[in-house]
């Protein structure tokens, strides 16, 4: 396994070339804010969800009269990204289309991952270039799992704006036609397991661009997403991690699918331009 490291004076980042993903953040006094990855719970850290975010029904989706099949979330978190520049304190990682990938997305572009610390924070940039001559339909999203030791019920998640929570309940992968509303103490949520007993809480179209997570009311790391219109909340059961995941787009509707243009949420970029989004990871 190919891992790449970053530092400044204050933090020091290594991220995986399978996947570009970002597998370690530590300050200078060696704590660790990413989870592990013990496969016991969950066997990534922070991967990205590119060509789609979450699942298409029956994995499958038609373009020009073809049918093509793709798993939860895409490939490119499984994939070797090449590491195109380095310096000491930034990485940028590529992964450009392929006969392999075209075997389920046929389309050109290239996909890349620029990892850059600043001060107490890490920024991630994805940009997505369409390579090709006719219009590139994608989603694309973060899925940073940070590590919370201890009793998850110490944690909670400080909102960045008073507002209606309303989430979209999962139904086997799927976005399901029933909603719910969280019940917040001002605009901080309470962590509990129960939250996460039908899968992810997905938000659609939410107006807070950040989120503070918070150890018995402290506060100690920031996520902030200003450029994602989606959040998904998860954690599996008893696990020690909660991910906050801003994205473009989600999974399909239970009674909806087809034709990747006409999906909610995607995105489509015209021919020869460039896509281009940033999250930030701000240690407080």
């Amino acid at each position: 396994m190919v891992i790449t490291t970053i530092s400044n004076s204050i933090l020091t980042a290594q991220i995986k070339h399978t996947g570009a993903e970002l597998c370690s953040l530590k300050d200078n006094s060696n704590k660790e804010y990413i989870w592990n990855g013990n496969p016991t719970f969950w066997g990534k850290h922070s991967p990205v969800l590119f060509p789609i975010v979450g699942t298409l029904k029956n994995n499958t989706y038609q373009y020009e009269n073809a049918e093509y099949h793709l798993s939860r979330h895409g490939f490119a978190r499984e994939m070797e990204f090449e590491l195109i520049d380095k310096q000491e304190n930034s990485a940028t990682f590529s992964l450009v289309s392929s006969e392999e990938t075209k075997e389920k997305y046929p389309f050109d572009f290239e996909l890349q991952l620029i990892y850059t610390l600043k001060d107490k924070s890490l920024k991630i940039e994805y940009k997505v270039f369409n390579k090709g001559e006719s219009k590139l339909p994608f989603s694309i999203g973060a899925h940073p799992a940070f590590d919370l030791p201890g009793n998850f019920e110490n944690y909670s998640l400080a909102f960045e704006k008073e507002e209606p929570l309303n989430y979209y309940l999962l139904e086997d992968g799927l976005i399901s036609n029933t909603t719910n509303e969280l019940t917040l103490d001002k605009n901080e949520l309470h962590l509990n397991y129960k939250l996460f007993e039908n899968d992810a809480l997905v938000f659609k179209k939410i107006t807070s661009k950040s989120i503070i997570i918070l150890e018995n009311s402290n506060p100690f790391l920031k996520v902030s997403y200003s450029d994602f219109p989606d959040l998904g909340i998860w954690t599996p059961p008893n696990a020690p991690f909660i991910c906050i995941e801003p994205w473009f787009g989600y999974s399909d509707k239970v009674d909806k699918f087809g034709n990747l243009f006409e999906k909610e949420g995607v995105q489509v970029l015209e021919a020869n331009t460039t896509f281009h989004s940033v999250f930030s990871i701000v240690i407080i």
